[in-house]
């Protein structure tokens, strides 16, 4: 009886151990398994982390190697704007490139005092039997001037950037002729918009409401971007 008891305990005790080291087994194997799992997790985040990355240097590679194959172009189109009699008859001084025209017609920045100057001493002086009533330059909303940004009229597009400016000058038909030939033939691009004569007691009074354009530097720069992940 001793003996079965005893041979009974011993198989009781057997029993527990495996139980034990399967218990073992099957913890050790759970957390390899877990562990496997996060790390595929991890490694495929950062696979995917990775590709984004590396479309954005293809995206900024692309990018140079476009801008890269224009530039003979654009040297050869400011080549042939150098040989251009009607560009270098308007240069403003002899050693300017003729290039400069261009930038002169269209300047950077919104100087509406310069506009202004180039009115009263160049396109509304030296015509005979002229005079200059009125002469009034509108600074520039929200760049020369505090508020809002000067809205654009429907007609522009939205990277037109205009200076409105009007004036009146009184003189016979030729003089008025003459201030409206030296509109047409001013490099700045001047856009009427009202025109108005009125008959005096000897002469004629012209009112001119217009406006000048200019167009903001165009900067290039190397910028970092976030990719996130």
């Amino acid at each position: 009886m001793a003996e079965k008891n005893s041979a009974a305990i011993r198989k009781r005790a057997q029993i527990n151990k495996a139980n034990r080291t399967m218990f073992l087994w099957i913890a050790v194997s759970s957390a390899i398994i877990g562990s496997a799992v996060v790390v595929a997790l991890f490694l495929g985040q950062q696979l995917l982390y990775n590709e984004k990355i590396l479309a954005e240097k293809a995206t900024t590679i692309q990018t140079l190697e476009a801008n890269s194959e224009v530039i003979p172009e654009l040297e050869t189109e400011i080549r042939i704007l150098d040989t251009n009699e009607a560009l270098a008859t308007s240069k403003a001084n002899d050693d300017d490139q003729t290039v400069q025209v261009i930038l002169d017609a269209l300047p950077s920045d919104a100087n509406s005092l310069a506009l202004g100057a180039s009115l009263q001493t160049k396109l509304l002086t030296g015509v005979q039997g002229l005079r200059i009533e009125s002469l009034q330059v509108d600074p520039v909303v929200g760049v020369e001037s505090a508020g809002d940004l000067a809205v654009v009229d429907a007609g522009l597009g939205s990277s037109d950037y205009q200076i409105n400016f009007q004036f009146s000058v009184s003189g016979d038909q030729q003089a008025l002729r003459k201030v409206l030939e030296n509109l047409e033939r001013s490099i700045r691009l001047i856009d009427i918009q009202v025109l108005r004569i009125e008959s005096q007691s000897s002469t004629q009074l012209m009112t001119v409401q217009a406006r000048a354009f200019y167009e903001p530097a165009k900067t290039l720069e190397l910028t970092d971007k976030v990719v996130q992940q």
